[in-house]
């Protein structure tokens, strides 16, 4: 997949990150927070562009991946307060607290253009499902919500495995039985780490397909397009 990105080095003291964004917005993705259950709800362009920068960011160790969400179309489901997303790896040296500056700071970025490589994602993905479950496999993400931004620390293996969900969700999304009358279609979720001792329901985020509207334009893969009947030749 190719991705146009915008990329931002700003500096925050000493340190200097590199930031990248989509370059045009996700308009009919959104995201809540996990409060405890979050709701990624997006159409089809969205969830494969999502599973695409989450392959990015597997292989991006020292970039942060901003993804701009709670200013695009107010979906008609869900529910909670809409935020942005961030995913890092730990090497990239981000902390939530200082998202708000770092954020001020991206204002003069430059075009970028990357390709994902799907088949390496894939082979990745089966490496990480035979070994997940190991003693010493993290496979649980950090988070943290802060500034109407979710943040997701996680590992090569976890963006990946991700990526693979959103891949599923975008390509199968639009074959459920609802997606034709507008209605959101429950895919998949993912959990995230709990400070120890917290108990409750987990923490997760449901993601959902959802065809952006008017719905009468959306057809489900397969079905034939229906088209507008000519007028009658005038006798």
């Amino acid at each position: 997949m190719r991705l146009r990105l915008t990329e931002f080095t700003p500096r925050i003291g000493p340190h200097r990150h590199r930031v990248v964004r989509p370059r045009t917005p996700l308009r009919h993705t959104s995201l809540s927070a996990p409060d405890p259950i979050g709701l990624l709800l997006g159409d089809h362009d969205g969830l494969n562009r999502l599973a695409g920068l989450f392959s990015f960011a597997a292989y991006s160790r020292h970039t942060i991946v901003h993804v701009p969400l709670r200013d695009g179309v107010p979906p008609d489901e869900g529910w909670g307060e809409r935020i942005d997303l961030v995913l890092a790896h730990d090497s990239a040296g981000l902390r939530a607290s200082q998202w708000p500056e770092l954020r001020r700071r991206l204002t003069r970025g430059t075009p970028l253009t990357v390709r994902t490589d799907e088949a390496r994602t894939a082979r990745d993905m089966e490496s990480w499902r035979a070994r997940r479950y190991h003693a010493d496999a993290r496979n649980e993400l950090r988070h943290a919500t802060h500034a109407r931004t979710l943040f997701l620390f996680g590992t090569r293996d976890l963006f990946v495995e991700l990526a693979t969900e959103f891949a599923h969700a975008a390509g199968w999304g639009p074959l459920e039985k609802h997606a034709a009358k507008g209605n959101m279609a429950f895919m998949t979720a993912f959990t995230l780490a709990e400070p120890p001792g917290t108990g409750g329901h987990p923490l997760e985020v449901d993601i959902c397909f959802k065809p952006y509207p008017p719905y009468a334009h959306f057809k489900r893969p397969g079905e034939r397009a229906t088209r507008p009947r000519r007028p009658a030749a005038a006798s």
